[in-house]
């Protein structure tokens, strides 16, 4: 918080080279700029470079290797800052022991446990792709999800006996497990190592005494009532639920749907907020929502979907409301200057994203079809993806006949117990050696949770992350720490601020009219025997039958 404080706070002043943090940033963001038509445009492949596989083009084990995007992305490294900062945010914002708990679990996760449970063929996993969020059968096809839905696109139970169950790849399956794990683990880590702290401040919370030194300056403006955000709750639960009950046929949630999604967003706010103002990493709670929904109402893929937005982003938005509100508290901005500008912002930023996803599905043929899609073209949705593959799982199929005792993966559960013993183990190791600091550092739901994005993040997302957060948090900061500590958010920004004025350009004036180049447009990192399986005998197009 330090950087960020002497950021917002500190006069501006010119650096050893000469530069103000404003001629910093406009430098930045003009080299952000003018770089990104490289890869956002002339060459795409920077997105992800795989050597192993120009080494051995003919080999499924070096592509499922080597392949930052549909393999293990073992030597894989991305160039566009775009593809790094999409998922886990910017590496240059997460505090060096966060970065370092995300490379031990992606390391973990990729490296040791998917390729042992790949290689001994569990679930069948040399049938299906190493890494993949599709969904098959069990001779490697595509599923058929259409052949199982009735009329009224709910489940049709026969069909899906004469379909047989449904097979996930091996990465897939064990993204969901660390998933149970990671949710257990920040349950029990914050009760264990934030508990006593979060009892004393709340009880000291309206009390002077517990009050520092912005809060104390803070309260010399007109607070905002508390009833404004009650009545906006209210307002908000109520609307939910007449647009469920309404749609109903539609939407297929129930309005005791809506409720028991808020209480899983306020209980779980106060444990996943505390890790994410502790590391700048949130950990998931998509998982634990479409599990419950999963089993207590089956069969609805839509009413699964809603759940987990009620449930899941509300809390997540939550998050997001409460980091607003620390920027402005520690900038000083008026509470109620403050309330309105999230309002308004909230409201203008829903009905831009309505637009936008409105004009784009009636403006892009066979968006998100990747089927159906010209080669090349960068509207493969794959969040959207993951997102309907979990509502088939979830919601169609069901917990139960995936993860429950009528399910192929129900071994899969154990995660929940591992994840709520792993922090007990770091807690008793930092009782025991109290001398070692770094001990505590050890955060268990950002280490098991470090591949919740996964699908749809790929590996070179990871990798390329890892390396420019260990090259920024351990060499530049070590050694140029002052310099680094006034200039490090600001370099962030310019290089979120570069390429996204570039991306708007290049779409305006290239995109909307179709202008492309035929050389090097390549999507692909050249690995395209990275998703093909390995058990003899299977059939896939586009592979070798091994």
């Amino acid at each position: 918080m330090s950087g960020n404080h002497r950021a917002l706070h500190e006069k501006e002043k010119r650096s050893a080279g000469g530069l103000t943090r404003n001629q910093f940033f406009l430098i930045a963001f003009v080299c952000s700029f003018a770089y990104y038509v490289f890869p956002g445009y002339l060459f795409p492949m920077l997105v992800s470079v795989s050597w192993i596989c120009w080494i051995y083009p003919n080999s499924v084990l070096a592509h499922q290797l080597g392949s930052g995007l549909h393999g293990l992305g073992i030597g894989a490294i991305g160039f566009d800052w775009s593809s790094i900062s999409a998922y886990l945010g910017s590496p240059l914002a997460s505090p060096w022991f966060a970065t370092a708990n995300i490379a031990a679990g992606f390391f973990l996760i990729m490296y040791v446990i998917t390729p042992i449970a790949y290689w001994l063929n569990i679930f069948k996993a040399k049938t299906f792709p190493i890494f993949s969020d599709g969904l098959f059968t069990s001779t490697g096809q595509n599923y058929n999800i259409s052949a199982i839905i009735n009329n009224n696109f709910l489940f049709d139970t026969e069909a899906y006996e004469r379909e047989g169950p449904l097979y996930i790849s091996t990465f897939f399956a064990m993204s969901y497990g660390v998933g149970f794990a990671c949710l257990t683990a920040t349950v029990v880590h914050v009760l264990l190592f934030h508990g006593r702290e979060i009892w004393q401040l709340s009880k000291s919370a309206f009390e002077e005494k517990g009050m520092d030194v912005h809060t104390k300056l803070m309260r010399k403006y007109k607070q905002v009532p508390e009833w404004w955000f009650t009545c906006i709750l209210l307002i908000n639960i109520a609307a939910t639920i007449f647009t469920c009950q309404y749609y109903n046929n539609q939407l297929q949630l129930p309005w005791w749907g809506v409720l028991l999604a808020c209480v899983l967003a306020l209980f779980f706010t106060l444990p996943i907020g505390v890790i994410t103002a502790t590391t700048n990493q949130t950990p998931a709670l998509n998982v634990i929502t479409e599990y419950i929904i999963g089993y207590i109402y089956p069969g609805f893929p839509a009413a699964n979907i809603c759940f987990k937005v009620y449930g899941y982003i509300s809390m997540k938005q939550g998050i997001t409301f409460l980091q607003d509100l620390k920027l402005g508290h520690y900038m000083k901005i008026p509470p109620r200057a403050m309330f309105m500008a999230q309002v308004f912002g909230t409201i203008i930023s829903a009905l831009a994203h309505l637009g936008t996803a409105w004009w784009l599905m009636n403006t892009i043929p066979d968006i998100c079809d990747r089927e159906m899609l010209p080669p090349g073209s960068p509207w493969t949705c794959p969040g959207d993806h993951v997102f309907y593959d979990a509502s088939i799982i979830w919601g169609l199929i069901g917990p139960r006949r995936i993860f429950g005792d009528l399910g192929y993966y129900s071994s899969v559960n154990w995660f929940f117990f591992a994840g709520a013993v792993a922090p007990v183990l770091v807690w008793i190791a930092h009782k025991a050696f109290p001398n070692r600091p770094w001990i505590r550092h050890i955060t268990m739901p950002v280490l098991l949770g470090a591949t919740v994005n996964m699908p749809p993040a790929t590996a070179v997302n990871y990798t390329s992350w890892i390396l420019i957060g260990f090259a920024s948090g351990f060499i530049a900061y070590r050694y140029y720490r002052d310099w680094w500590s006034r200039h490090n958010y600001v370099l962030s920004g310019a290089l979120d601020a570069g390429l996204a004025f570039m991306g708007v350009l290049l779409y305006l004036c290239l995109g909307m009219e179709h202008i492309s180049l035929n050389w090097l447009k390549m999507q692909s990192d050249g690995c395209p025997l990275a998703s093909c399986p390995t058990e003899p005998g299977t059939v896939v197009k586009g592979c070798p039958v091994l």
